[in-house]
């Protein structure tokens, strides 16, 4: 039963997670309510001990911010850049008499709401309210039907943060000492695995050649068709499927296997036989619309027919999401609600005829395992649907491309059966049997709205209609054409980020709404890389998972994996105990668990062996020694003997076979050849080519400290470096000298836009004829002398694309829309926020503006800019006041450092 509500005589306040969000919602619900964004999480776990409070810091467990020796109690903080909003939060709860925590319904919004309430302390009623859509109906029956916060969902989600603390600290930990790996994670160590099998599949594959033909015959009324050779002498012929991806060869049975000779003799013998249609089978078929769009499969289709990344489709929706346009894009769920289901009923009725709507209405059974996702499947928001060309002006161009898709996903999915016929003719003649296949599509059903994505081209040909000529049993034919046809068998395709949802999804790892993250960590910590559409390994992949199978097994086990999500599942409903698997999975019975497994294999593991790869040994020549890929510190190399070649970068590791590795070898036997000492450190100088050009390097891969680096001018060659100048360039910046007026040093340096001078603030670019190896005292006092040019021959600045008439209610200034080096980004004084592709500056909004700038915002500074603090927000006391008293680290049941845990 809903709370008692109390009576609103001020405003209440409610709390979103977006800014966004809150103003969608405070359309709908009026004056008598302040809605404002916590802008995501507003408190975590300390990213590292320097992050604990002063108190703890000495703790044993402090680098991992959970208290592993009392209860596995988290110690949260409030993050620098969420300080002023919480401040901003509490200074309007005062004024308010009511506290509406209106997150998404989730794991991690429901513990969103949670930390809300435990920071802000609320002296007020606090009602949980929660809808699946922003539409004035959806919260209107929100208001009517709130509830308490979900005790069960909120422990599971710290079970998990936790769970996942204790695995990546501990792991990443372990294989950065055994320079195994940049990182470790519950989820994305399985997603490598599953990219580094397929890769080992590809490796290991070896590819079948075999024959055919292709004859093209005439019908009696001159129509032509073409069909393949299926059996010669009752002995089929074989297709890929029937070759064994690691030998080439057949697996079994009696076929007939041609080489090109043999395809050309047998067509010497065909060309004179007589042909005929020996059978025709005619098959119906029926095809039902695909369900309405969960996470996983909206990502998968907006992959294949889009193009996005998981990334780009989650931030997209999210989007039209808290703009009012679709429901929650969360969720496992594949069922519509009975609104929904009459709001595209009768869209189909309107839109397509009668004839396209089934007799009743179609209902997709949920694969909602537990009470924490949203109940609906993703659709257009409100009812009825609006058409996407009524509100394509209001969308950027992604935008509209993914509503479009939903939209017609939706209506689809309540749309009549695709019914049509398959048809095989069977052509015999001369011993030889062919084939040709036809499909005809009676009435198209669902196929007028929507066509399922696939991964495979071939698939979706097949969706195509193919009419065959009128023929019938008995008919004779005339041969016009035979062409031999040579095939061969292809190695298992790699996952594309659609294929690798999907079979995520299929083995239980991971939730949808996590994927697209997974995706891109893996690919940000150099784990994996894309090439056109395809998910690649690198060969730390390799050391990474070959070091996880051969030690941690459980913890790469897809079972394991998709059990522990289970078992959070068990936790949200009460039916686990969330204890009890934390010390089993840390500690183990018996020391088994991971702490102890940890200590134990820091001793055990080889890593040089881990990080070798065989190719195997050159059959002739003068070195017949055995090659091998090696991952060292500072990436993958080639090493025979003595030699040693780097692995080109983006190189695949299927293509990297023993003859390519000798080829670089003997390559980099020239290349590598060093160009002299540095007499300073008696290290060797080489010039070496690299992924942005060509740069010298003092020292080598197997050296202690990494190799200096240095890139050379763009006024120079390559082939023109000698030692001398390899050492000037590595000796850069330069002190030229003190400038006269305040004897502070004047530095000559090699920069990312060219070569500069350097005095204090001042920079200036250098002419493109005087080099900063040799620029004079005098010259350079003269240059920063002069007028600052707007770097090296630019142009004046350029005129705002667009200035909104409004300023920004958070930094007062204008908010404007520039045209920078990679493309348009907005500013607002002091913060910057790129322009999303697909959004042009006519479609770009004032409240998208906002939003955009807002999502910047709290993400932080780029990593390496300086923090700034955007006008109006207090700069934060260095204390954390949320900080336990010492006796907190003591085996106790209070509360843990930045406020309690679910216990």
């Amino acid at each position: 039963m809903a709370p008692a509500k109390t009576k609103v005589t001020g405003k209440a306040l409610v709390i979103v997670e977006s800014p966004a969000k809150a103003r969608t919602i405070g359309k709908f619900l009026g004056s008598g309510f302040d809605v404002e964004a916590s802008i995501g999480h507003i408190r975590d776990l300390p990213s590292g001990k320097k992050e604990m409070p002063e108190e703890l810091k000495k703790e044993p467990w402090a680098r991992l911010g959970v208290n592993v020796d009392d209860l596995f109690q988290p110690v949260y903080i409030i993050p620098e850049n969420k300080k002023a909003q919480v401040g901003k939060l509490k200074k309007l709860l005062k004024d308010a008499d009511a506290l509406y925590l209106a997150t998404d319904e989730d794991r991690e919004g429901e513990a969103i709401s949670w930390h809300l309430q435990e920071i802000l302390n609320p002296k007020v009623p606090v009602h949980r309210l929660v809808f699946h859509e922003i539409t004035k109906e959806a919260i209107d029956s929100a208001l009517k039907n709130t509830r308490k916060i979900d005790g069960g969902l909120v422990k599971a989600q710290e079970t998990r943060r936790i769970l996942d603390r204790l695995y990546g600290f501990e792991m990443s930990e372990f294989l950065w000492k055994k320079s195994l790996g940049r990182s470790a994670g519950r989820v994305q160590s399985v997603a490598v695995r599953m990219i580094v099998e397929r890769e080992r599949q590809r490796i290991a594959f070896v590819s079948a050649e075999y024959w055919d033909l292709l004859g093209e015959f005439q019908t009696n009324q001159k129509e032509l068709l073409q069909a393949e050779l299926v059996s010669v002498d009752g002995k089929p012929i074989p297709t890929g499927k029937d070759f064994d991806s690691t030998s080439g060869k057949i697996k079994s049975g009696n076929f007939l296997l041609l080489n090109k000779a043999d395809c050309e003799q047998l067509r010497g013998r065909l060309e004179k036989a007589s042909f005929k249609v020996s059978k025709i089978d005619v098959k119906p078929y029926t095809r039902q619309p695909a369900a309405p769009f969960t996470t996983s499969t909206l990502q998968q289709d907006a992959n294949r027919k889009l193009g996005f990344t998981a990334r780009k489709t989650m931030s997209t929706a999210q989007s039209l999401y808290e703009n009012g346009f679709i429901t929650y894009m969360r969720t496992d769920s594949t069922n519509l609600a009975a609104e929904a289901i009459s709001a595209a009923r009768d869209l189909v009725r309107s839109e397509y005829g009668n004839e396209y709507l089934p007799g009743s209405p179609r209902v997709y059974a949920s694969k909602v395992k537990n009470a924490q996702e949203a109940h609906e499947a993703i659709r257009p928001a409100g009812h009825p649907f609006q058409l996407p060309q009524t509100v394509q002006s209001q969308l950027s161009g992604d935008e509209f491309k993914l509503f479009d898709m939903i939209w017609k996903r939706t209506i689809a999915s309540q749309m009549s059966d695709s019914r049509g016929r398959m048809m095989t003719v069977t052509i015999d003649g001369g011993g030889a049997v062919f084939h040709v296949t036809g499909k005809t599509i009676d009435f198209p059903g669902f196929l007028r709205a929507y066509v399922e994505g696939s991964d495979d081209p071939q698939a979706e040909l097949a969706d195509q209609e193919k009419i065959l000529p009128s023929v019938a049993q008995g008919d004779s034919l005339s041969c016009r054409k035979l062409e031999s046809k040579m095939h061969s068998t292809q190695p298992p395709a790699r996952f594309s980020e659609a294929a690798l949802t999907r079979e995520l999804e299929r083995r239980g790892i991971g939730r949808p709404s996590t994927y697209a993250s997974i995706i891109e960590t893996i690919q940000a910590r150099d784990y994996v890389f894309k090439k056109g559409n395809a998910l690649i390994p690198t060969w730390p992949a390799f050391a990474m998972v070959r070091m996880m199978e051969e030690h941690f097994m459980e913890l790469v086990d897809y079972e394991f994996t998709a059990q522990m999500e289970d078992l959070l599942d068990e936790i949200s409903r009460g039916d686990a105990e969330y204890l009890t698997y934390l010390k089993n999975f840390y500690f183990g019975s018996n020391n088994q668990g991971l702490k102890n497994k940890l200590a134990i294999k820091i001793k055990e593991v080889d890593a040089r062996a881990i990080c070798t790869f065989p190719l195997g040994s050159p059959d002739s020549g003068e070195n017949r020694e055995p090659v091998a890929v090696r991952v060292g510190r500072y990436g993958p190399y080639i090493e025979q003997g003595d030699r040693k070649a780097s692995v080109p970068n983006e190189l695949p590791p299927d293509e990297l076979t023993l003859e390519f590795a000798i080829e670089l070898l003997s390559q980099s036997k020239v290349s590598d050849a060093p160009l002299g000492v540095d007499p300073d450190t008696g290290k060797p100088v080489f010039v070496k080519n690299g992924r942005f050009g060509a740069y010298v390097q003092l020292g080598t891969t197997d050296d202690e400290e990494k190799p200096k680096n240095a890139s050379i001018l763009k006024s120079m060659k390559p082939d023109e470096v000698t030692l001398e100048i390899a050492l000037k360039l590595l000796s850069l910046p330069r002190t030229v000298g003190p400038h006269p007026t305040d004897q502070q040093p004047i530095v000559a340096a090699n920069g990312r836009f060219g070569p500069y001078v350097k005095w204090g603030n001042e920079t200036r670019s250098l002419p493109a004829e005087v080099s900063p190896l040799d620029v004079s005292l005098n010259y350079a006092v003269l240059l920063l002398a002069q007028p600052k040019a707007r770097g090296r021959g630019k142009a004046a600045p350029k005129e705002p694309l667009k200035i909104f008439d409004k300023p920004s209610p958070v930094t007062g200034e204008p908010i404007k829309l520039l045209d920078g080096r990679y493309g348009p980004y907005l500013n607002d004084g002091v913060t910057n926020a790129s322009l999303p592709k697909g959004l042009s500056a006519e479609e770009l909004t004032f409240e998208r503006a906002l939003d955009l700038l807002a999502d910047r915002a709290a993400k932080g500074p780029p990593s390496g800019a300086k923090k700034s603090r955007r006008k109006g927000f207090a700069k934060a006391p260095s204390t954390n006041a949320a900080a336990p008293k010492k006796s907190a680290t003591k085996k106790s049941k209070k509360k843990p450092a930045g406020g309690a845990s679910m216990s």
